[in-house]
């Protein structure tokens, strides 16, 4: 059943978090239109102001409201979100991102794996990852990787049994459906097919994550003197 573009009035479960914070469960699949849903219910918590709200974080399918309990119970939270109705429309419209990636060697190490996997010629592997245009539905792990899908299944690898214990920043990878960048240098378990100039993570600016949840990526490919030319010219 498709549900109306307008009200969205009680489709969604309320789960507690402690005394501290709720999650509003939306589904448990990862999916454009569950993702639309998370988008506009957490625009609208945001839009009420709420005292006592300290973060309202979107995920793929469910959002968290975190609060300070001795001004904003969690169950007086959960009264107010259960009457609490939104227009998916209303959700903030994305932006479009290009990132440049160069893929396989050093800077995708993975690469040839996934390729096996995929049964497939690394080139075409390659086109597999780039000719799709990806939604970011999530912000997590570490500030500002953004989960984005969904790859094409033919690539859609699992992670590796052990993780390595540092992936260097602008690593790009696959784990299952997923793919994502690394903002930062961390350990990880992704399979790493390539790696971008592009700053995912600037602590010190005002608006420090180049993605947020509902932007859309399209990745494309680029040589290695592309890459130390743009690795060069990136600001600090």
């Amino acid at each position: 059943m498709v549900l109306p573009r307008s009200a969205m009035r009680n489709t969604f479960t309320v789960l507690p978090l402690g005394d501290a914070a709720v999650t509003v469960e939306f589904g448990r699949e990862i999916a454009p239109h569950l993702n639309d849903r998370v988008l506009a219910f957490a625009q609208a918590v945001r839009m009420q102001h709420w005292e006592g709200v300290l973060d309202v974080v979107p995920a793929y399918a469910s959002v968290s409201i975190h609060v300070d309990p001795l001004r904003l119970p969690v169950s007086i939270l959960s009264q107010r979100l259960h009457a609490l109705s939104c227009d998916v429309e209303a959700a903030p419209s994305g932006r479009t991102h290009r990132v440049p990636v160069l893929y396989g060697g050093e800077w995708g190490p993975d690469l040839d794996d996934v390729a096996v996997f995929a049964q497939r010629s690394v080139a075409d592997t390659i086109r597999l990852h780039y000719s799709n245009v990806y939604r970011v539905y999530m912000l997590g792990f570490s500030p500002g990787f953004p989960y984005m899908g969904l790859v094409p299944s033919s690539i859609a690898m699992p992670r590796l049994a052990t993780p390595r214990s540092v992936v260097p920043a602008g690593s790009v990878g696959i784990a299952g459906c997923q793919t994502g960048i690394y903002p930062s240098a961390t350990p990880g378990g992704w399979r790493l097919i390539g790696r971008t100039p592009v700053s995912l993570y600037k602590p010190q600016s005002s608006q420090p994550f180049l993605f947020t949840p509902g932007d859309t990526v399209e990745f494309y490919p680029i040589d290695a003197d592309e890459f130390a030319r743009m690795s060069y010219a990136a600001p600090a």
